[in-house]
């Protein structure tokens, strides 16, 4: 397939994001979405992706997002400008801000709002 190899993760979020991550999955690449503790991944947009529930506001959910992040192709942020940057997840962290290296300066950094 097309995207054989590429690794996505995707935060769950409302429809683009998810989206994004399910036409990704259609054509090969390796998804997997976070859920939160409290979600459901019972619907259609969470097809051909593997799922993994996560509590991001717990350090510990913390340190293994920044290891899954920090080996993957993409990033899906479905959330507004500022929600990953106050856990800590943002994208200076895994891109660089011009003075420090990033922890994954290749990866696709793709947030999606709206």
């Amino acid at each position: 397939m097309a995207l054989s190899g590429l690794k996505v993760i995707e935060f769950a979020g409302l429809a683009p994001g998810p989206f994004a991550g399910m036409i990704l999955a259609d054509n090969g690449a390796s998804v997997t979405r976070i859920d939160r503790p409290s979600s459901t991944s019972n619907d259609v947009l969470c097809r051909g992706k593997r799922s993994i529930i996560v509590d991001s506001k717990k350090p510990s959910g913390r340190q293994l997002l920044q290891e899954l992040i920090a080996s993957t192709d993409v990033l899906i942020d479905p959330f507004r400008p500022g929600v990953l940057e106050r856990l800590g997840l943002g994208p200076e962290l895994f891109l660089g801000d011009g003075q420090r290296k990033g922890l994954n300066e290749k990866l696709i950094y793709a947030r999606i709002v709206g």
